[in-house]
């Protein structure tokens, strides 16, 4: 997948240090990888979820929370959010 944009995961990581290398972790799956479909990208995340036309990851032992769109067809990911558990939970990244 063509993820947009890597600054986001290099941003969130300055301010959030412990989740560099879980963040590093996903973005190497995700890159190297093509998704057909939420089904499918299920089977390399379980955790992941469905949240109208979002998709959250669970990301740091579920510490954080990445918000992504998919366009599955277009072999593209667009990093919306990317929040601590905390902040994810206030659902203001709904807005």
């Amino acid at each position: 997948m063509h993820v947009i944009t890597r600054k986001r995961l290099d941003d969130f990581a300055r301010t959030h240090p412990e989740a560099r290398t879980s963040l590093q972790h996903w973005f190497t799956i995700v890159r190297k990888t093509i998704y057909a479909s939420f089904a499918d990208l299920r089977k390399t995340f379980p955790s992941a979820d469905q949240v109208n036309r979002l998709t959250v990851f669970n990301i740091g032992g579920n510490k954080f929370r990445l918000v992504a769109a998919i366009h599955y067809n277009r072999k593209k990911l667009y990093i919306r959010h990317i929040l601590t558990h905390a902040d994810y939970d206030r659902n203001t990244w709904r807005t």
